[in-house]
């Protein structure tokens, strides 16, 4: 496999007013484990490594990945190296089966600390560096949950609270208790819907937004193909954005975005991401590669300086709101307050 050559500096972002600074992409690792079918833990943790090597100071992770295999395989990556080099985010909160299902969300501060404790024990370390429920809790205040990380932050245990898929009105209630260092949300060329009220929001109040599915979770890397069969522990497999002809039509836009790329010898991957890093020196996008080949293309993006053409050309490509289907299944949407 392909190794990240000649180690760059990423040019560093600051995670909202209050937060951390980090590299300018993040890695996020959950693929490494959980919902994208099998993957190979000797090159996950090779991909971490090269990621680290190549100025990657972010790692995204939630405890519930893998049921705590994602923890464990970062704990390994990690091994040897200076914890002090590395931002690591967590999200928490998800309640899961033997089987995998969902089976709701618990934030109440006991479990809030229950959590906790688990997840340093895995990831053999004595803070995390952004500690995150994964969704709302709808039996409790979010003042509560945040309160509880709040007194892990005084205790010494975490460094920076943040929000995973919360809208604007929530995110003025968090922050009223505790500042909020950034707001982990989906935002991609085909998920927009963040720029109407929860952007904003975000910007307002001093808080930063790390990006995920910056690739659509596959459909916008340029890879992915009509008769792709997936396994059965792949989630995609039942996500509305890549079925029947919904698949169709969002492959034809990724055909458009296909075209730009071309143009400005840059693949569609690199294109993607690189639009979702010119939305703000507040926004950090993070790439879920789990080789390092694609971690490599994924780093190109920095490489990828966008004019007022070029964006234009990728609004012409790929309009707001032209994807065909949700981006979940309707029982896993969160609810998103003030999404429009």
């Amino acid at each position: 496999m392909p190794t990240t050559q000649n180690p760059r500096h990423l040019p560093p972002r600051k995670l909202g007013a209050t937060g951390p600074t980090v590299s300018a992409l993040g890695l996020g690792c959950m693929g490494m484990s959980d919902l994208y079918g099998p993957a190979d833990e000797a090159e996950s943790i090779a991909t971490i490594h090269a990621a680290l090597d190549a100025g990657v100071t972010l790692l995204d992770t939630g405890d519930f990945y893998g049921m705590g295999h994602n923890e464990l395989l970062i704990h390994e990556a990690l091994r040897g190296r200076d914890r002090e080099d590395v931002r690591i985010s967590v999200k928490f909160g998800a309640q899961r089966s033997p089987d995998g299902q969902w089976l709701g969300y618990d934030a109440r501060p006991a479990a809030v600390k229950t959590a906790l404790a688990y997840t340093l024990r895995r990831l053999r370390t004595d803070h995390i560096d952004i500690y995150r429920p994964a969704r709302l809790d709808p039996a409790v205040p979010v003042e509560e949950t945040v309160g509880a990380i709040a007194e892990l932050v005084q205790a010494g245990y975490v460094r920076h609270i943040g929000l995973s898929e919360v809208g604007a009105d929530t995110l003025r209630r968090a922050a009223a208790v505790h500042p909020i260092s950034d707001l982990q949300i989906e935002y991609s060329l085909i998920s927009r819907s963040v720029e109407a009220g929860i952007l904003p929001a975000a910007r307002e109040l001093g808080i930063g937004v790390t990006a995920y599915g910056v690739l659509s979770r596959g459909l916008l890397s340029g890879h992915w193909q009509n008769d792709r069969e997936l396994a059965g522990t792949d989630f995609r497999g039942h996500s509305p954005r890549f079925q029947g002809d919904n698949l169709t039509h969002n492959l034809r836009l990724v055909d458009a975005l296909r075209a730009v790329a071309a143009e400005r010898n840059a693949t569609v991957a690199q294109i993607a991401i690189a639009w979702v890093a010119s939305r703000g020196e507040d926004v950090v996008p993070l790439v879920g590669a789990r080789r390092r080949d694609r971690l490599t293309e994924a780093l190109g993006a920095l490489d990828v300086t966008l004019t007022e053409a070029d964006l234009a050309a990728i609004e012409a490509a790929v309009p707001a709101g032209s994807a065909a289907g949700d981006r979940y299944a309707a029982a896993q949407m969160a609810h998103l307050d003030s999404e429009h």
